[in-house]
């Protein structure tokens, strides 16, 4: 089955945003149930969270590893959905989704002391990620063009 164009082309926006380093061909983390699919463990995406040192530079990332995407080849409209899909993501809504994780979760960092900061800390990344968009977008819709 073919994911079809507008369905890849979304996936693969979101995991640029997301900057999921998990679906390609030999992991690509996608079930197909009676002929929906779904995006499964994200345990890589947001890797930036395993080292909160420079969250400013990596909220820039071009991320060069969406070249390696399972559905890059069927993506050809990643720069159509960009302003669709930026539009549904905004810094309140960040903050929303953050509200519902558990403080146990959220574990100190260097200069992030509390919960509340950490909540912060990735509320104040996802919303510049979101600002940056047109990098990863760039580098998607280059790395689709490559392949076909």
């Amino acid at each position: 089955m073919s994911p079809g164009e507008d369905l890849a082309s979304n996936v693969v926006w979101f995991d640029g945003f997301v900057t999921n380093v998990d679906r390609t061909a030999r992991n690509p983390n996608l079930l197909l149930w009676h002929k929906s699919l779904y995006l499964i463990d994200h345990g890589a995406a947001l890797y930036f969270h395993h080292d909160w040192k420079d969250t400013t530079i990596s909220a820039r990332s071009r991320f060069p590893a969406i070249r390696d995407h399972v559905l890059l080849p069927w993506a050809a409209h990643i720069d159509k959905v960009d302003n669709a899909l930026r539009a549904k993501l905004s810094q309140a809504v960040f903050s929303r989704i953050l509200e519902d994780v558990p403080d146990d979760w959220l574990l100190p960092e260097p200069g992030i002391d509390t919960p509340a900061g950490k909540r912060k800390a990735y509320v104040d990344y996802l919303d510049r990620r979101l600002n940056a968009a047109s990098l990863f977008v760039e580098e998607a819709v280059r790395a689709h063009s490559a392949l076909v």
